[in-house]
């Protein structure tokens, strides 16, 4: 039986189906060190690809798994988070969408597999030259718009964080634009998260869940956490 704040957090059906794991899981704080010792591993190269394809591992998760952080990151192919994190199966719950934009879907699979697996880190990750992004920036600054009714959908959700940066002097340096608003838009998917379901915002208050905001450099590999990381102590 799941007890505690846990329990308060979950729906009575959700109880009734809930097998609690087997070992308690880790606290957000040392996800997080994981998670940048896995970065640090790939960024300097000696990240281990052959994790992706244990086939032990991979029986070990028939009947179970225990994921130690929820990552929201952008579908872009070049942003693979496992690899980023240097991670195999079962370690990461991730969801991907283009322009890690958060919407009602993406707000229940988060709070989903925190409630499910008691994860009790969630990262948002953006990336340098986010596609997303700059479709929105180049489509506020296009006159008519004429983006297909897809892009638009997209557009529409990242303009409320970046549309503003385009009356600051940010819009004579397209480079320093780009990185304010990959920047923007992330600040705006955590914002989103921490506020949009009952469930996640009340573990937060009860400090079981963290949820943080990323951004993984196409150029260095490396992935900077700046947006709600706990100072240390």
């Amino acid at each position: 039986m799941v007890t505690g704040e846990w329990a308060k957090a979950l729906s009575w059906s959700a109880r009734r189906e809930y097998r609690v794991a087997p070992s308690p899981m880790i606290p957000a704080a040392a996800a997080l060190e994981r998670l940048r010792e896995g970065n640090r591993r790939f960024a300097a190269g000696t990240g281990s690809r052959a994790l992706l394809a244990d086939r032990a591992r991979l029986s070990e998760l028939v009947e179970d798994q225990q994921p130690f952080a929820a990552i929201l990151g952008c579908s872009d192919s070049r942003v693979p988070v496992e690899i980023v994190f240097d991670q195999g199966p079962g370690d990461l719950y991730v969801v991907r969408v283009v322009g890690n934009i958060v919407a009602s879907s993406q707000i229940d699979s988060i709070a989903f597999g925190v409630e499910r697996f008691r994860t009790r880190l969630v990262v948002v990750l953006g990336h340098s030259r986010c596609g997303a992004v700059l479709a929105t920036l180049e489509e506020l600054q296009r006159q008519p718009q004429t983006s297909s009714r897809s892009t638009c959908s997209i557009v529409d959700r990242v303009r409320p964080s970046v549309e503003a940066l385009l009356e600051t002097e940010l819009a004579q340096d397209p480079d320093a634009l780009v990185r304010r608003a990959v920047r923007a838009n992330v600040h705006a998917s955590v914002d989103r998260l921490r506020h949009g379901s009952p469930d996640l915002a009340h573990l937060m208050k009860q400090e079981e869940v963290l949820v943080v905001g990323a951004e993984y450099s196409l150029a260095t590999g490396v992935v900077e956490f700046f947006d709600g990381v706990p100072e240390a102590g």
